[in-house]
């Protein structure tokens, strides 16, 4: 199964039980899609949250969200997703330190999103380096494990008496900032053409009816 998603007739004869309009949507959607920045969310207790941040990544063009699910619930909360959770790759942890590890292990430095001694305000962030932006839980805010295995530590300016915000709410305006800025600059920020080739299989995977009967079809003619 796994080099289907590799191969171009393959696509093709799935794209026959597809809309021109949605074979041009995934191609438009995919020119925009990035794996520079990818999103971690650290056991979230309030479900609805996790949710939430995979919408903002689907929208700010985000592919792959990592998730830890140390003591928490498994599930996504679909009517907050909207769907989204077709369109964004989902990693799941155990762990934070699994978590940690492999995110380091494929070349991402580790942000932590805290108010910290070292921190950086969300406007002069260096975009250049790839990063695993980390959320903590709304109760208690990132673990001690994350804090200390950061490379950076970023937080959004505030001016008014509250001292934090959501975490979906802190999301969206992170990842709407450092995509805006990275579509702008000359970083090679996009996904290799392996990587559009497998989305846009996976994609039409998902929106076709009957998928595995159809499979099915496409190999016996192989």
């Amino acid at each position: 199964m796994e080099s289907l998603f590799l191969d171009t007739a393959y696509l093709a004869y799935l794209e026959n039980f597809m809309t021109e309009n949605r074979k041009d949507g995934f191609v438009k959607v995919l020119e925009n899609r990035t794996k520079h920045f990818t999103v971690a969310v650290e056991d979230l207790f309030q479900l609805h949250n996790t949710s939430a941040v995979m919408r903002s990544c689907e929208v700010f063009g985000i592919q792959e969200l990592n998730v830890v699910e140390q003591r928490f619930g498994k599930k996504i909360d679909k009517e907050i997703a909207m769907g989204a959770e077709k369109w964004v790759d989902i990693h799941r942890f155990n762990s934070n330190q699994d978590c940690i590890d492999n995110l380091k292990a494929r070349g991402y430095q580790i942000i932590a999103t805290t108010p910290h001694d070292d921190d950086c305000l969300l406007e002069d962030f260096d975009i250049t380096k790839p990063s695993a932006i980390f959320f903590g839980t709304e109760r208690l805010g990132l673990s001690e494990e994350v804090m200390q295995q950061a490379d950076g530590y970023l937080k959004i300016p505030m001016v008014g008496f509250t001292e934090s915000l959501n975490i979906s709410v802190s999301a969206a305006i992170i990842l709407q900032n450092i995509s805006t800025r990275l579509r702008k600059s000359d970083i090679d920020w996009k996904l290799t053409e392996v990587e559009v080739l497998e989305k846009r299989i996976d994609w039409a995977r998902k929106s076709i009816k009957d998928i595995d009967f159809i499979t099915r079809k496409y190999l016996e003619k192989q």
